[in-house]
Protein backbone atom coordinates (compact mmCIF):
# COMPACT_ATOMS: atom_id res chain seq x y z
CA UNK A 1 0.00 0.00 0.00
CA UNK A 2 1.69 3.58 -1.08
CA UNK A 3 0.58 6.24 1.19
CA UNK A 4 -0.71 8.44 -1.62
CA UNK A 5 -3.60 10.71 -0.87
CA UNK A 6 -5.41 12.00 2.21
CA UNK A 7 -5.69 8.95 4.80
CA UNK A 8 -6.09 8.27 8.53
CA UNK A 9 -2.21 7.24 8.96
CA UNK A 10 -1.38 10.56 7.18
CA UNK A 11 -3.22 12.57 9.76
CA UNK A 12 -1.23 10.53 12.48
CA UNK A 13 2.35 10.45 11.01
CA UNK A 14 1.62 14.30 10.89
CA UNK A 15 0.51 14.71 14.53
CA UNK A 16 3.19 12.54 15.86
CA UNK A 17 6.28 14.00 13.68
CA UNK A 18 5.02 17.63 14.92
CA UNK A 19 5.19 16.31 18.17
CA UNK A 20 8.28 14.90 17.56
CA UNK A 21 9.59 18.49 15.92
CA UNK A 22 8.42 20.00 19.32
CA UNK A 23 9.96 17.60 21.82
CA UNK A 24 13.58 17.54 19.96
CA UNK A 25 13.53 21.27 18.65
CA UNK A 26 12.76 22.18 14.95
CA UNK A 27 16.30 22.46 13.92
CA UNK A 28 17.40 19.35 14.88
CA UNK A 29 14.14 17.86 13.63
CA UNK A 30 15.25 19.19 10.21
CA UNK A 31 19.03 18.30 10.57
CA UNK A 32 17.62 14.37 11.12
CA UNK A 33 15.82 14.71 8.18
CA UNK A 34 18.56 16.00 6.56
CA UNK A 35 20.13 12.56 7.63
CA UNK A 36 17.59 10.19 6.12
CA UNK A 37 17.42 12.47 2.93
CA UNK A 38 21.41 11.09 2.85
CA UNK A 39 20.60 7.60 3.48
CA UNK A 40 17.59 7.23 1.01
CA UNK A 41 19.90 9.20 -1.78
CA UNK A 42 23.17 7.18 -1.34
CA UNK A 43 21.04 3.75 -0.97
CA UNK A 44 21.93 3.07 2.60
CA UNK A 45 18.37 2.22 2.94
CA UNK A 46 15.99 0.41 0.96
CA UNK A 47 12.45 1.46 -0.20
CA UNK A 48 10.91 0.51 3.10
CA UNK A 49 7.75 -1.47 3.90
CA UNK A 50 4.05 -1.28 3.49
CA UNK A 51 3.79 2.97 3.31
CA UNK A 52 6.51 3.60 1.59
CA UNK A 53 6.96 6.52 -0.68
CA UNK A 54 4.66 8.90 0.73
CA UNK A 55 7.22 11.65 0.63
CA UNK A 56 5.34 14.59 -1.81
CA UNK A 57 9.11 14.95 -3.50
CA UNK A 58 10.04 11.60 -5.60
CA UNK A 59 13.26 10.96 -3.18
CA UNK A 60 14.65 7.27 -3.36
CA UNK A 61 13.75 4.76 -0.12
CA UNK A 62 14.27 6.81 2.96
CA UNK A 63 14.58 10.38 1.97
CA UNK A 64 11.25 10.28 0.24
CA UNK A 65 9.66 8.21 2.87
CA UNK A 66 11.00 9.79 6.10
CA UNK A 67 12.93 12.90 4.77
CA UNK A 68 10.43 14.25 2.92
CA UNK A 69 7.51 12.44 4.19
CA UNK A 70 4.77 12.73 6.80
CA UNK A 71 7.00 11.80 10.12
CA UNK A 72 10.11 14.14 9.56
CA UNK A 73 9.74 15.91 6.54
CA UNK A 74 10.22 20.01 7.28
CA UNK A 75 6.87 20.63 6.27
CA UNK A 76 5.73 18.33 9.72
CA UNK A 77 8.45 17.99 12.44
CA UNK A 78 10.18 21.44 11.62
CA UNK A 79 6.85 23.28 11.31
CA UNK A 80 5.75 21.58 14.17
CA UNK A 81 8.39 23.15 16.58
CA UNK A 82 8.81 26.07 15.19
CA UNK A 83 4.94 26.46 15.57
CA UNK A 84 5.59 24.92 18.78
CA UNK A 85 8.13 27.29 20.14
CA UNK A 86 6.26 30.37 19.50
CA UNK A 87 3.66 28.71 21.57
CA UNK A 88 6.31 28.32 24.53
CA UNK A 89 7.44 31.93 23.64
CA UNK A 90 4.08 33.60 24.08
CA UNK A 91 3.26 32.25 26.98
CA UNK A 92 6.43 32.06 29.02
CA UNK A 93 9.89 33.08 28.60
CA UNK A 94 12.04 29.69 28.91
CA UNK A 95 16.03 30.35 30.14
CA UNK A 96 17.98 29.31 26.67
CA UNK A 97 20.28 31.72 26.63
CA UNK A 98 19.40 32.61 23.00
CA UNK A 99 20.13 36.22 21.82
CA UNK A 100 16.12 37.25 20.51
CA UNK A 101 13.00 36.52 21.52
CA UNK A 102 12.42 33.26 23.32
CA UNK A 103 9.75 32.67 20.13
CA UNK A 104 12.72 32.26 18.13
CA UNK A 105 14.46 29.93 19.67
CA UNK A 106 14.14 26.88 17.12
CA UNK A 107 17.17 24.86 18.81
CA UNK A 108 16.04 24.91 22.06
CA UNK A 109 14.26 21.06 22.35
CA UNK A 110 10.97 22.02 24.63
CA UNK A 111 10.68 19.16 26.50
CA UNK A 112 7.32 16.93 26.95
CA UNK A 113 4.67 19.22 28.40
CA UNK A 114 1.68 17.62 26.31
CA UNK A 115 -0.08 21.61 25.47
CA UNK A 116 3.56 22.31 23.98
CA UNK A 117 3.24 19.05 22.01
CA UNK A 118 -0.16 19.45 21.29
CA UNK A 119 0.52 22.59 19.24
CA UNK A 120 3.53 20.70 17.63
CA UNK A 121 1.04 18.03 16.76
CA UNK A 122 -1.60 20.36 15.42
CA UNK A 123 1.09 22.30 12.67
CA UNK A 124 2.67 18.94 11.94
CA UNK A 125 -0.60 17.20 10.74
CA UNK A 126 -1.59 21.10 9.05
CA UNK A 127 1.51 20.77 7.10
CA UNK A 128 1.49 17.19 6.19
CA UNK A 129 -2.04 17.77 5.11
CA UNK A 130 -1.39 20.78 3.23
CA UNK A 131 1.95 19.27 1.18
CA UNK A 132 -0.29 16.27 0.28
CA UNK A 133 -2.57 18.24 -1.10
CA UNK A 134 -0.70 20.36 -3.15
CA UNK A 135 1.59 17.57 -4.48
CA UNK A 136 -1.53 16.06 -5.68
CA UNK A 137 -3.15 19.26 -6.96
CA UNK A 138 0.23 19.79 -9.15
CA UNK A 139 0.66 22.96 -8.46
CA UNK A 140 4.27 24.36 -10.03
CA UNK A 141 6.09 24.67 -6.79
CA UNK A 142 7.65 22.85 -3.58
CA UNK A 143 5.29 21.51 -1.58
CA UNK A 144 7.08 21.29 1.96
CA UNK A 145 8.47 25.03 1.41
CA UNK A 146 4.74 25.80 0.58
CA UNK A 147 3.94 24.32 4.13
CA UNK A 148 6.20 25.43 5.77
CA UNK A 149 5.67 29.26 4.60
CA UNK A 150 2.07 29.44 5.56
CA UNK A 151 2.38 27.77 8.77
CA UNK A 152 5.00 30.04 9.67
CA UNK A 153 2.19 32.58 8.82
CA UNK A 154 -0.39 30.71 10.62
CA UNK A 155 1.30 30.71 13.84
CA UNK A 156 1.53 34.14 14.01
CA UNK A 157 -1.96 35.11 13.41
CA UNK A 158 -3.00 32.47 15.71
CA UNK A 159 -1.08 33.35 18.37
CA UNK A 160 -1.32 37.05 18.40
CA UNK A 161 2.24 37.98 16.55
CA UNK A 162 2.38 41.04 14.64
CA UNK A 163 2.75 39.91 10.59
CA UNK A 164 5.97 41.61 10.05
CA UNK A 165 6.53 43.23 13.17
CA UNK A 166 8.04 47.17 13.85
CA UNK A 167 9.81 48.63 11.40
CA UNK A 168 12.20 51.78 12.61
CA UNK A 169 14.14 52.27 8.97
CA UNK A 170 14.32 50.77 6.17
CA UNK A 171 12.98 47.18 6.21
CA UNK A 172 15.72 45.73 4.44
CA UNK A 173 18.09 48.12 6.95
CA UNK A 174 20.14 45.94 9.45
CA UNK A 175 22.24 48.71 10.91
CA UNK A 176 20.94 49.12 13.71
CA UNK A 177 22.07 45.83 14.39
CA UNK A 178 25.68 46.70 13.67
CA UNK A 179 25.37 49.38 16.43
CA UNK A 180 23.51 47.55 18.67
CA UNK A 181 20.63 49.76 18.94
CA UNK A 182 17.65 48.32 21.27
CA UNK A 183 13.86 49.70 22.01
CA UNK A 184 14.18 52.01 24.80
CA UNK A 185 11.92 54.39 26.84
CA UNK A 186 8.23 54.96 26.06
CA UNK A 187 8.28 53.93 22.18
CA UNK A 188 10.17 50.44 23.59
CA UNK A 189 7.00 49.93 26.30
CA UNK A 190 4.76 51.05 23.76
CA UNK A 191 6.07 48.82 21.86
CA UNK A 192 6.23 45.83 23.78
CA UNK A 193 9.95 45.25 23.41
CA UNK A 194 11.99 47.89 25.43
CA UNK A 195 15.66 46.09 25.52
CA UNK A 196 15.29 44.41 22.88
CA UNK A 197 17.04 44.78 19.32
CA UNK A 198 15.72 47.20 17.44
CA UNK A 199 16.65 44.51 14.47
CA UNK A 200 17.52 40.76 14.77
CA UNK A 201 19.03 39.32 11.80
CA UNK A 202 18.46 35.32 11.74
CA UNK A 203 22.51 34.54 11.42
CA UNK A 204 24.38 38.06 12.56
CA UNK A 205 27.68 36.44 11.17
CA UNK A 206 25.99 35.55 7.63
CA UNK A 207 23.86 38.75 6.16
CA UNK A 208 26.17 41.03 4.71
CA UNK A 209 24.72 41.02 0.55
CA UNK A 210 28.57 39.91 -0.66
CA UNK A 211 28.89 37.40 2.09
CA UNK A 212 25.63 35.60 0.83
CA UNK A 213 26.39 35.72 -2.70
CA UNK A 214 29.90 34.36 -2.36
CA UNK A 215 28.60 31.76 -0.09
CA UNK A 216 25.50 30.60 -2.13
CA UNK A 217 27.48 30.53 -5.39
CA UNK A 218 30.18 27.92 -3.78
CA UNK A 219 27.35 26.05 -2.13
CA UNK A 220 25.66 26.07 -5.40
CA UNK A 221 28.55 25.26 -7.05
CA UNK A 222 28.96 22.01 -4.61
CA UNK A 223 25.74 21.00 -5.06
CA UNK A 224 25.64 20.83 -8.61
CA UNK A 225 28.47 18.92 -8.70
CA UNK A 226 27.93 16.30 -6.37
CA UNK A 227 24.24 15.93 -8.55
CA UNK A 228 26.19 15.09 -11.58
CA UNK A 229 28.70 12.93 -10.02
CA UNK A 230 25.59 11.10 -8.16
CA UNK A 231 22.43 11.60 -10.21
CA UNK A 232 20.88 12.75 -7.06
CA UNK A 233 19.68 16.23 -7.12
CA UNK A 234 18.74 16.01 -3.10
CA UNK A 235 21.86 14.61 -1.52
CA UNK A 236 23.40 18.23 -1.74
CA UNK A 237 20.55 18.99 0.07
CA UNK A 238 20.38 15.92 2.77
CA UNK A 239 24.05 16.93 3.44
CA UNK A 240 23.56 20.90 3.94
CA UNK A 241 20.20 20.07 5.90
CA UNK A 242 22.43 17.41 7.97
CA UNK A 243 24.89 19.58 9.10
CA UNK A 244 22.72 21.94 10.99
CA UNK A 245 23.62 19.59 13.81
CA UNK A 246 26.75 21.58 14.21
CA UNK A 247 24.59 24.44 14.38
CA UNK A 248 22.95 22.66 17.25
CA UNK A 249 25.80 21.50 19.21
CA UNK A 250 26.49 25.59 19.73
CA UNK A 251 28.73 26.86 16.88
CA UNK A 252 26.61 29.91 16.46
CA UNK A 253 28.93 31.03 13.18
CA UNK A 254 27.91 27.78 11.16
CA UNK A 255 26.36 28.77 8.07
CA UNK A 256 22.60 27.54 6.93
CA UNK A 257 23.02 26.55 3.10
CA UNK A 258 20.42 23.77 2.58
CA UNK A 259 18.32 26.33 0.52
CA UNK A 260 21.42 26.77 -1.41
CA UNK A 261 22.02 23.45 -2.19
CA UNK A 262 18.47 21.83 -3.45
CA UNK A 263 17.68 24.52 -6.30
CA UNK A 264 21.22 24.33 -7.18
CA UNK A 265 21.20 20.53 -7.37
CA UNK A 266 17.96 19.91 -9.27
CA UNK A 267 18.57 22.84 -11.73
CA UNK A 268 22.38 20.52 -12.25
CA UNK A 269 20.89 17.46 -13.25
CA UNK A 270 17.43 18.98 -15.31
CA UNK A 271 20.16 21.06 -17.26
CA UNK A 272 20.68 18.67 -20.32
CA UNK A 273 24.12 20.64 -21.16
CA UNK A 274 27.99 20.37 -21.00
CA UNK A 275 28.77 19.84 -17.43
CA UNK A 276 30.95 22.71 -17.05
CA UNK A 277 27.87 24.63 -17.73
CA UNK A 278 26.19 22.78 -15.63
CA UNK A 279 28.22 23.29 -12.31
CA UNK A 280 28.39 27.00 -12.97
CA UNK A 281 24.20 27.51 -14.03
CA UNK A 282 23.86 25.51 -10.25
CA UNK A 283 26.38 27.91 -8.86
CA UNK A 284 24.18 31.09 -10.20
CA UNK A 285 21.14 29.21 -8.68
CA UNK A 286 22.58 29.02 -5.35
CA UNK A 287 23.77 32.54 -5.25
CA UNK A 288 20.25 33.57 -6.65
CA UNK A 289 18.82 31.66 -3.37
CA UNK A 290 20.89 32.45 -0.66
CA UNK A 291 20.08 36.54 -1.96
CA UNK A 292 16.63 35.51 -1.82
CA UNK A 293 17.12 33.93 1.60
CA UNK A 294 18.21 37.25 3.02
CA UNK A 295 15.64 39.16 1.59
CA UNK A 296 13.47 37.00 3.21
CA UNK A 297 15.49 37.00 6.85
CA UNK A 298 15.11 40.86 6.76
CA UNK A 299 11.53 41.18 5.25
CA UNK A 300 10.07 38.68 7.59
CA UNK A 301 12.19 37.74 10.09
CA UNK A 302 14.53 40.09 11.66
CA UNK A 303 11.55 42.78 13.11
CA UNK A 304 9.29 39.60 14.02
CA UNK A 305 9.08 37.73 17.36
CA UNK A 306 8.45 34.21 15.60
CA UNK A 307 11.14 32.25 13.08
CA UNK A 308 9.84 33.10 10.29
CA UNK A 309 12.20 30.43 7.95
CA UNK A 310 14.10 32.06 5.18
CA UNK A 311 15.41 29.31 3.71
CA UNK A 312 12.16 27.72 3.18
CA UNK A 313 10.99 31.27 1.56
CA UNK A 314 14.19 30.66 -1.05
CA UNK A 315 13.42 27.29 -1.75
CA UNK A 316 9.73 28.51 -2.65
CA UNK A 317 10.14 30.93 -4.72
CA UNK A 318 13.20 29.30 -6.64
CA UNK A 319 10.74 26.19 -6.92
CA UNK A 320 8.55 28.65 -8.69
CA UNK A 321 11.61 29.59 -11.17
CA UNK A 322 12.58 26.16 -11.73
CA UNK A 323 8.97 25.07 -12.67
CA UNK A 324 9.05 28.42 -15.16
CA UNK A 325 12.37 27.06 -16.49
CA UNK A 326 10.92 23.77 -17.09
CA UNK A 327 7.69 25.24 -19.01
CA UNK A 328 10.24 27.12 -20.92
CA UNK A 329 12.05 24.34 -22.08
CA UNK A 330 15.51 25.24 -20.35
CA UNK A 331 15.39 22.39 -17.66
CA UNK A 332 13.83 18.50 -18.45
CA UNK A 333 10.72 18.18 -16.94
CA UNK A 334 12.34 14.08 -16.18
CA UNK A 335 14.35 15.06 -13.23
CA UNK A 336 12.80 18.09 -11.51
CA UNK A 337 10.34 17.04 -9.34
CA UNK A 338 8.15 20.08 -9.38
CA UNK A 339 5.38 20.02 -11.83
CA UNK A 340 5.04 22.94 -15.14
CA UNK A 341 2.96 25.81 -15.00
Amino acid sequence: MVLGSLSGPLVLAGLAGGAVGAAVGAQQALALAGVFVVLGELGAVGPGGAIAGSGVLDARGAAGTIGFGPLLGPHVAFAGGVAAAAYLGRSQMFDTGFRYHQAKSIGQPLGSRPDVLAVGAAFGAGGAVLAQLVAEAGLPLDPMALAVVASALVHRIALGYPLVGPVRDDLLDLSAFERQERWEGQEGRARGRRGRLIVEPWLPEHYAWGNVAALGLAVGGLAGYLALATGSAFLAFGLTAASLLVLSAGQSSFPVTHHMALPAGIVAVGLDADPTLAVLAAGVVGLLAGVIGELAERALYAHGDTHFDPPMVAILLTSLLIAGLVTAGVLDPGPVPYEEF
